[in-house]
């Protein structure tokens, strides 16, 4: 095997989507900066309006729990901003990056620990969703469903980034 069949084993394509919150608020650019610095590729990206049925596949797991509808409406109430990242073991670290689904207990350092405050506790007191700013996909095969959920093969792009070199 060669060094560079080696590095594919290991390279990896996860889904995220910055929530409503997250485009209200003006801090997509903060946070996609931090994902990037990381080292992931931005592979696929695009604004969108979610349709409730794209939602309900999305969160078909959460189907039947307290906060569903909830998530659902969240979900649908503004633009999202839907994309595929690719790096090395790209799943983890996002889900390291990004920090507990719960911002209340999110490290600070990652994302939702520093830029949420909200708890799950709050949030059902309120009757809403939990603002946590971004959703990434938690394994790879969530990844591979998620993706192909909200792209097409078409809209995902392969390209060497300049800093390459530094990244492998």
């Amino acid at each position: 095997m060669t060094d560079s069949s080696k590095d594919l084993e290991t390279i990896e394509r996860t889904f995220v989507a910055f929530k409503p919150d997250a485009v209200q608020r003006g801090i997509v650019g903060e946070i996609l900066q931090r994902l990037e610095r990381a080292g992931l590729k931005i592979v696929a990206m695009k604004m969108v309006k979610a349709s409730n049925d794209l939602l309900h596949e999305h969160y078909s797991e959460h189907k039947g729990k307290d906060f569903f509808e909830n998530l659902i409406d969240f979900m649908g109430d503004g633009p999202v901003i839907a994309g595929v990242l690719e790096g090395v073991k790209a799943v983890s670290v996002v889900r390291k990056l990004v920090g507990a689904t719960e911002p209340y207990e999110a490290a600070a350092g990652t994302i939702r620990g520093d830029y949420a405050h909200v708890s799950v506790e709050h949030s059902n007191k309120k009757d809403k969703a939990v603002k946590n700013l971004i959703h990434a996909s938690g394994n790879l095969e969530e990844a591979e469903k998620e993706i192909g959920l909200w792209f097409s093969d078409d809209e995902i792009y392969t390209y060497n980034r300049a800093d390459k070199a530094h990244l492998m």
